[in-house]
């Protein structure tokens, strides 16, 4: 059988990355359907009879109501209800998989195992036993249809050989199979007009669905609802204690939120970290980038974690006066923004 990374360098990807050109996926994400090697993202899976309670207990969603075919999105945070990563819980079985920023993955996979105990659940590192792919753009679900042969509601798997098919929100889908039949997969949905494409193109479909993946840059700088993590589903506000959820539900019930997140665009390249600025803060920063990504236009979209009050003053990049940021529109309401607009 032939190395996946081979298989991808036949299929035209190159470099150290075994990475597609950019322009073909981002123009692809705009008009039909990009699919994407989700090599940035690493793979966990929890085995054993107690899994689901002790994950309930660990994250801020409602594991227990996962489901035999579900997905769900969820935070795990320090004591102080700062984000260590957000993630994607998919059943697989009897397991649960977490997906992950892969930079992140070896650390959130040592922290959590520290707190089994006596669980009966062990965590292992599935990177190897699995293949993640992305496909996403406006013509991504007939090409779906057209493969596989159904469409699962959103947030819901169905499998296919070798493993699973998750669909996300947003023309967005998710492919968690054995390295065996990726390539079939591969082979398959690009034969029906899916175009190869790069990380980029993932990342920008992720951040037009406005998700916030926790980077090492932006560890424990955001509390959930910074992150918009409650209006993606992400937070479950009537279960029980997990780290940060006293935190996590003052900030509901009792705080002000200061900072959320909006989508920005820029004619300059960003990244996760850089500082972001507006005039009526008098020279402090305002937030930060959490996502970026390149557009077919050649611009730059993210997503920028800022002071509700700075939105309406304007955002620059970098300092009061570097380049601007222009606010883009999200596909869920922000509630702070919708009162103030009311």
């Amino acid at each position: 059988m032939m190395n996946w990374q081979d298989f991808l360098r036949e299929q035209g990807a190159s470099g150290e990355t075994v990475a597609f050109a950019l322009p073909a996926g981002l123009a692809a994400l705009e008009s039909g359907a990009t699919l994407v090697p989700l090599g940035d993202f690493g793979l966990i899976r929890f085995s054993g009879e107690e899994t689901l309670p002790f994950l309930h207990g660990q994250l801020s969603n409602d594991v227990k109501k996962i489901g035999e075919h579900g997905a769900q999105y969820a935070t795990y945070s320090t004591p102080k209800g700062r984000m260590l990563t957000s993630l994607l819980l998919v059943q697989d079985g009897e397991d649960t998989l977490l997906v992950l920023p892969q930079t992140l993955q070896a650390a959130i996979q040592k922290r959590l195992s520290m707190y089994v105990l006596r669980s009966k659940t062990r965590a292992s590192d599935a990177n190897g036993e699995r293949i993640m792919l992305g496909l996403a753009g406006p013509q991504a679900a007939r090409l779906i249809e057209q493969v596989f042969g159904s469409l699962p509601a959103t947030l819901q798997s169905q499998p296919v050989t070798g493993g699973k098919l998750v669909a996300l929100s947003h023309d967005r889908y998710l492919l968690i199979v054995a390295p065996e039949t990726a390539t079939q997969h591969w082979q398959a949905l690009t034969a029906a007009g899916a175009v190869a494409g790069c990380s980029e193109a993932w990342q920008l479909a992720e951040i037009r669905a406005g998700l916030v993946w926790v980077q090492p840059a932006t560890q424990e700088e955001f509390v959930a609802q910074m992150a918009n993590m409650e209006l993606i589903g992400a937070v479950n506000f009537k279960k029980g204690c997990y780290p940060g959820q006293e935190i996590v539900a003052r900030t509901q019930y009792l705080g002000k939120l200061k900072r959320r997140t909006i989508r920005v665009q820029s004619t300059v390249a960003m990244e996760p970290g850089d500082a972001v600025y507006s005039p009526e803060m008098n020279g402090q920063a305002s937030g930060q980038i959490a996502a970026a990504a390149p557009n077919a236009a050649g611009n730059w979209e993210a997503l920028a974690v800022v002071q509700l009050g700075s939105i309406a003053q304007g955002l620059h990049l970098q300092s009061d006066t570097g380049p601007v940021l222009t606010p883009l529109s999200l596909p869920y309401a922000i509630p702070e923004l919708e009162a103030g607009a009311a």
